[in-house]
């Protein structure tokens, strides 16, 4: 599989994960739908797996496979994913068709991802451009979460905890390529877009994000 050779060729664009990760209500899902909408034909979003229920107006499929765990743990056995983590007590997973399917298309493949995703993929060396999502302040989180109505008290509570641990790792080295602080959308759009088309640096113009 393409995407896993980390000694392919640097200058084929599309042999490069995007990976966006960041606190819940950071805002990482708002920034790929602009980037997905905005270049339908260029990038591809890769489905993940989950164990969680959907939330309202979510579909399977189309935001995320929703299995029950016990397939999950089976896929796990079966190392069907390039990486996956237990986060809040439910399990998230990238799996290698699901990023074939994106890659076979010939388009960018951009991931959303944990903490925990983003150490395997930099200990599996695959190429990927990893980008971090954060809130103003933890105040701000919160106020999201809240907003959203989708959560409990409890895990209101239990998100807020675990961003506190994640922004932590903004220090942590080769981890991260980029830092976006998320205070106005459009303004960590453009910023997480401009470094994304600056990094890949298409010049026989095979992929491009126009600046």
């Amino acid at each position: 599989m393409q995407v896993l050779d980390a000694e392919s060729n640097q200058n084929d664009s599309k042999s490069v994960l995007v990976v966006f990760t960041g606190p819940s209500g950071a805002g990482k899902s708002s920034i790929i739908q602009k980037l997905k909408e905005n270049y339908p034909n260029r990038i591809g979003f890769s489905v993940s797996h989950t164990t969680r229920s959907p939330r309202p107006g979510e579909q399977n499929g189309v935001e995320y496979y929703f299995v029950p765990e016990e397939k999950f743990k089976d896929m796990i056995e079966n190392n069907e994913f390039i990486e996956y983590a237990n986060v809040h007590g439910r399990y998230y997973g990238t799996s290698f068709q699901a990023v074939e399917t994106v890659l076979n298309r010939g388009q960018l493949c951009v991931l959303d991802v944990d903490v925990q995703g983003c150490r395997s993929i930099r200990q599996r060396s695959i190429k990927a451009i990893i980008i971090f999502i954060s809130p103003p302040s933890l105040t701000e989180l919160e106020s999201r979460l809240r907003s959203r109505k989708t959560e409990s008290e409890a895990d209101v509570r239990k998100r807020i905890d675990d961003a506190e641990d994640e922004m932590k790792t903004c220090g942590e080295p080769n981890l991260y390529d980029l830092v976006v602080v998320n205070d106005f959308l459009d303004r960590a759009y453009n910023e997480a877009r401009t470094f994304i088309a600056e990094y890949l640096n298409d010049k026989d113009q095979k992929f491009q994000l126009s600046l």
